[in-house]
């Protein structure tokens, strides 16, 4: 969990009432946060991955201040019109194609107020942002840019600016060798042929996204009043989420919001969102028997409106799924210290299945063959499934996906464990990793081993060798055909004339559509074919 440091003057002055030291503390514990400690003027604590909008004093504040009731309800963020346009190129599509902009003004900056707004640009970077990968943020004064500003992607060569903190211009691909955060993120960009930039109608370099500010236009000051903000990535609803966590903080220290045009699209969205509740669930969810009135002191205290079954979001929250991040939110707000424990009257025995204690073999066995256990989720994306693996595999799709990248069952294991390699390059190899798993064929679920090695085919042979050997199953490989392995390296796995799974050495096709430069090769097992395991289950 992220853990963030918390002016304690700042944060009292924004929470609008100061509490006993014994009752402050008492309070952000039961605020569903875990409190490190309270030292002199700061707060050291850990906030839930699924709170963003509560890594800064001002959003940690807003939270707080509603949570013991000074300002309840629904904080209420406004963006007023102007005549700023940022111009996104079709340039960027195949780089980093979405962008999301705002403009804040009237800010009252110091050192403190910086700080705060370094710390939640960086949390975010970290968390929200997965690393920069799903969103990279930038904040520039905004005295120094002239607009339009065009979002747009050239060859690594021809960007040249002064990156932040450094005294000589550099080109796009210095800026990842030379400079410490270009080093950090070059993952990011360095197998594009394009990187992304944001220029202003001057033609000076703001960013170079998702990496680094310009030294000349993207500094923010004490003696900054205004500021331009951008989010980039490639989800439109997760950078626009990203987008009000900022300007809300911003807004709550006297800023005021500013629309941008971007192409046909107007932004920030600072629109509450409507969803509903049924109370019926809420008391079956918690064993309470709360009215409609209490359910609407409760959400108010957690910062919603509420009104005849219907729950008005604030902006800046990303959490709110299903209606039972509803139900958790009542539940702090009522007080977990007062819930009533309870002994279940249903009494039960244990015990592991014989197909847990199997996969719980076959983990140790390749966990002492040298292989890491990695544990994935099991929604995946077309894009990842079907284009980077090189097949056309039928998929089942989510009906309603909250996230583009996670819309879709994963049919296959190892598409998923390739996707880890291509996020781990910058560790040394070899990298050697496995994944027992859900995949789905159709909307039925099966139990599936996954396996890739940084090697070529003999070298995945061999971890089936010793995996069956110690398993007492003999098997045979024939050779096929799979648009994901290279022809001639790849066979179908059968056990007693019944084919079990495949093997092979990834085709380069699927190694560079994932940005992998060594050759890897794989294995994938049905585990549900217990008809083949039947004896070796019995004999644990």
């Amino acid at each position: 969990m992220p853990t963030i440091i918390l002016n304690k003057k700042q944060f009292e002055e924004l929470a609008g009432k100061k509490l006993p030291l014994e009752e402050l503390k008492d309070r952000i514990s039961m605020l569903g946060t875990d409190l490190e400690k309270i030292e002199g003027n700061e707060i050291i604590v850990e906030v839930f991955p699924n709170r963003p909008d509560m890594l800064s004093e001002q959003g940690f504040a807003r939270a707080f201040s509603s949570f013991i009731g000074v300002k309840k309800g629904l904080r209420k963020y406004h963006a007023r019109k102007s005549n700023y346009k940022v111009e996104v190129d079709a340039s960027v599509k195949k780089v980093r194609p979405e962008t999301v902009c705002a403009v804040v003004k009237n800010l009252i900056l110091d050192d403190e107020k910086i700080k705060s707004i370094i710390q939640i640009q960086e949390k975010l970077h970290i968390g929200y942002g997965r690393n920069r990968k799903k969103a990279a943020i930038g904040i520039y004064p905004l005295n120094k840019i002239k607009f339009p500003v065009r979002y747009l992607a050239k060859k690594p060569e021809e960007i040249k600016f002064k990156p932040l903190e450094m005294s000589q211009v550099l080109n796009g691909k210095q800026i990842l060798e030379l400079h410490p955060t270009g080093r950090e993120y070059k993952n990011l960009l360095e197998n594009e042929k394009t990187y992304p930039i944001f220029i202003d109608a001057n033609d000076n370099i703001l960013s170079m996204p998702p990496i680094i500010n310009s030294d000349d236009v993207g500094k923010v000051t004490e003696d900054t009043k205004d500021v331009f903000v951008e989010c980039s990535g490639f989800d439109y609803n997760i950078l626009s989420k990203c987008l009000n966590i900022i300007v809300a903080a911003l807004a709550d220290i006297n800023g005021r919001i500013y629309e941008v045009k971007i192409n046909n699209k107007i932004s920030p969205n600072l629109e509450p969102k409507e969803e509903k509740l049924d109370i019926k669930y809420v008391n079956k969810m918690l064993g309470l028997e709360l009215k409609e009135k209490d359910v609407n002191e409760l959400l108010e205290r957690m910062g919603y409106d509420y009104n005849n079954g219907k729950v008005l979001v604030p902006c800046y929250r990303t959490d709110i799924l299903h209606q039972i991040d509803f139900v958790e939110d009542i539940a702090i707000a009522y007080g977990y210290e007062n819930f009533v424990e309870e002994i279940p009257n249903v009494s039960t025995i244990g015990k592991e299945s014989g197909k847990g204690k199997f996969n719980k073999k076959i983990s140790e066995i390749l966990i002492g063959l040298g292989l890491l256990e990695c544990s994935s989720v099991s929604l995946s994306n077309e894009e990842i499934l079907n284009r980077k693996m090189n097949v056309k595999n039928k998929l089942v799709k989510v009906e309603s996906p909250v996230n583009q990248d996670y819309d879709t069952l994963r049919n296959f294991m190892l598409p998923g464990l390739l996707k880890i390699l291509s996020e781990n390059k910058r560790y040394e190899y070899p990298q050697n990793i496995f994944e027992i798993g859900k995949i789905f064929d159709d909307i039925t679920d099966k139990d599936s081993l996954g396996i890739v090695v940084t090697g070529n085919f003999t070298m995945i042979k061999q971890k089936l060798d010793v995996l069956f050997s110690l398993l007492d199953i003999k098997y045979e490989i024939k050779e096929d055909e799979n648009g994901s392995f290279i022809i001639g390296r790849c066979g179908k796995i059968i056990v007693n004339e019944k084919e079990l799974g495949v093997i092979g050495e990834m085709s380069p096709i699927v190694l560079d559509s994932f940005g992998i430069d060594v050759p890897c090769s794989g294995l994938e097992i049905n585990l549900e074919r217990l008809d083949l395991f039947t004896r070796v289950i019995e004999e644990l």
